[in-house]
């Protein structure tokens, strides 16, 4: 057998996580610098100056812009719902969809109202993933297509990337990532997601444990775990992260599932995130332990548990009020202020 025939799906993707731009100090330097000359105590913007820095490193920009922020929701389809884990019917994916598309939904209003672009990329929603309790939700090519697809969301190069998700289910294949790469039982990570009963919540665990039964011998990578347990939507949002990195584009991540693209790019290198930031603490009680476990602290716990990018969007509101302070303050010179004495 020859090496290209034994090459694996997801070699290219593992390379790709090894061989990372590490951003810019210098463009953050100068960033600081003018930070500096602006008329406040220095460090009294906290965070807000921060995000400045950010954008700045990541973009490797000294002067960064947000001239084309974008929100992109993936959705797709789980075949994990004919376990009864969803309070909704799998074709509500499809009807959410048409909702974003024509203004509808709460991602729709928050982008509008932050003139923020939002594209939806559907991930074939007529074919569901593999009920990961019976068989693997995708086999390695599938999954490998998938997060090349997620890949080409950065096509219409934003400057800032918010990734959201959409798919009945979804809240279930998140957690069964988790339980792969951190272990633990389903109960330990299975929520309400859009609104499940107790005996909801049971079946939700109960399908994980079922499915970690299943493929736990198969998880030998990160991206195992992914192609065995995850959805589509999750493995396109993997894709975005890492096509970012490369494309010195920061990224915005949404809440517990979204966050579990990130997890599994994580763990295949810790440092493969660092051009994140999280925007919120999910209600799902587990994601507070995900991104203790990915080191990581939310911008903000409003207690959202909507998905669909709302919280990221949320979060590049505040990201475009810091740059627009950063960029149009004015100088303790320009104002005519007395600066801090020496």
């Amino acid at each position: 057998m020859t090496n290209a025939a034994q090459k694996s799906p997801f070699a290219d993707f593992e390379e790709l996580l090894q061989l990372l731009p590490m951003g810019s100090e210098q463009a953050v330097e100068e960033v600081r610098k003018r930070d500096a000359q602006l008329t406040k105590p220095a460090g009294s913007l906290g965070e807000l100056e921060k995000m400045v820095e950010f954008l700045a490193r990541w973009q490797e920009k000294a002067q960064p812009t947000l001239n084309n922020p974008m929100v992109a929701i993936f959705a797709g389809n789980h075949g994990v719902t004919a376990q009864g884990v969803s309070a909704f019917p799998a074709e509500v994916t499809a009807q959410m969809v048409a909702n974003f598309t024509n203004g509808g939904a709460a991602i729709s209003q928050i982008c509008a109202v932050n003139e923020i672009n939002l594209r939806v990329f559907e991930l074939a929603l007529e074919v569901p993933t593999g009920d990961f309790t019976q068989e693997a939700a995708m086999d390695d090519k599938t999954c490998a297509a998938t997060v090349a697809y997620g890949m080409e969301a950065i096509a219409g190069k934003p400057d800032l990337l918010c990734i959201g998700e959409m798919g009945i289910g979804n809240t279930t294949a998140a957690a069964a990532i988790y339980a792969g790469l951190y272990g633990g039982s389903g109960d330990a990570w299975v929520g309400r997601g859009t609104g499940v009963d107790d005996e909801g919540l049971k079946r939700k665990a109960d399908a994980v444990d079922r499915g970690l039964a299943l493929h736990r011998e198969h998880f030998e990578t990160p991206m195992d775990v992914l192609a065995r347990v995850g959805g589509r939507e999750i493995a396109a949002m993997a894709g975005a992260i890492i096509a970012a990195r490369h494309n010195k584009i920061p990224v915005i991540v949404d809440g517990f599932v979204a966050t579990s693209a990130a997890a599994v790019v994580h763990a295949a290198n810790p440092l493969a995130i660092d051009h994140c930031i999280f925007a919120h603490q999910s209600a799902e009680a587990a994601h507070a332990n995900v991104l203790k476990k990915l080191g990581k602290a939310p911008l903000f716990d409003l207690g959202m548990r909507l998905g669909e990018g709302s919280g990221a969007a949320v979060a590049a509101s505040i990201v475009k009020t810091a740059l627009h302070v950063h960029e149009n303050m004015a100088t303790f010179e320009e104002a005519a202020v007395a600066g801090q004495n020496a």
